[in-house]
């Protein structure tokens, strides 16, 4: 087990079925303690009865909510060795439709959020000697995608501080990553998938011929919270090859929906 005697805080997990809870049960596999947050209460009670693990109720767009996890997650797990957000929010909107209520909710959750998660985790790892930060990015931060400009936006606008990041706590023993998934069948996404034609569409896009899966963001997570990871400030692109393309636009996504109703 890779992660025996290593206590994790995961925020994000209070999604039935999403990509933190994905995480935390393949961290407990290898061996951590992991303390799990969110906003549903319910769900994560159960999740961390399953994981024999504890859990935190917390928004990441409220600050204080962030502080109050972070030091019942230490309290019950005794230290962080590791802290990684999945939290997002997938709006897919035109840019000139985009109204300010959305932009600052989109800022709240994947900018700001992040930035005083990871302010407050550090100076618990700082006291700690040390750990790994993982926040769970995507290939849009790096590809344009039409209609995902304030998504995008923020996912790589946090993606240059936890550059900055790694590079001023080094010395501190923390390493800081972050994992840029493809498209990839989660809660967020299903309603994207349950349109025919849609997969068909990006699937093009995928060098390695499949999209991406929980799992394989989840064992991403494994090794760079693991002491077998010599790298910081690095941005994963755990997404069978995508960069090495683009994402379909409107029109073939159009094409592609059109084509399975004929058949059909």
């Amino acid at each position: 087990m890779r992660l025996k005697g290593k206590k994790a805080l995961i925020i994000g997990a209070a999604g039935q079925g999403n990509m933190g809870q994905s995480i935390a049960r393949r961290l407990v596999k290898e061996g951590a303690k992991v303390c799990v947050a969110g906003r549903n209460k319910a769900i994560l009670k159960e999740l961390a009865k399953e994981l024999n693990g504890h859990y935190a109720l917390s928004d990441i767009t409220i600050r204080n909510d962030i502080e109050t996890m972070v030091t019942e997650a230490r309290s019950n797990l005794g230290k962080i060795d590791i802290a990684i957000n999945a939290t997002g929010w997938g709006l897919t909107k035109k840019f000139l439709n985009t109204n300010e209520e959305e932009l600052d909710r989109m800022t709240a959750i994947q900018f700001k959020g992040p930035y005083f998660f990871m302010q407050s985790v550090i100076s618990e790892m700082i006291k700690n000697g040390g750990g790994s930060i993982i926040q769970i990015s995507s290939g849009t931060a790096v590809l344009p995608t039409i209609n995902h400009t304030a998504y995008a936006g923020t996912k790589a606008g946090i993606d240059h501080v936890i550059k900055s990041l790694a590079n001023e706590f080094g010395e501190n023993n923390i390493r800081i990553n972050s994992i840029s998934p493809g498209l990839t069948k989660t809660p967020m996404t299903e309603n994207a998938f349950s349109v025919p034609g849609i997969e068909e569409a990006f699937l093009k896009s995928y060098p390695m011929g499949r999209l991406g899966t929980s799992e394989d963001v989840s064992a991403m997570c494994v090794y760079l919270a693991s002491d077998e990871c010599f790298m910081t400030g690095q941005n994963l692109q755990v997404n069978g090859g995508l960069t090495l393309r683009r994402n379909p636009n409107p029109k073939e996504i159009a094409e592609s929906i059109a084509k399975l109703k004929k058949l059909k």
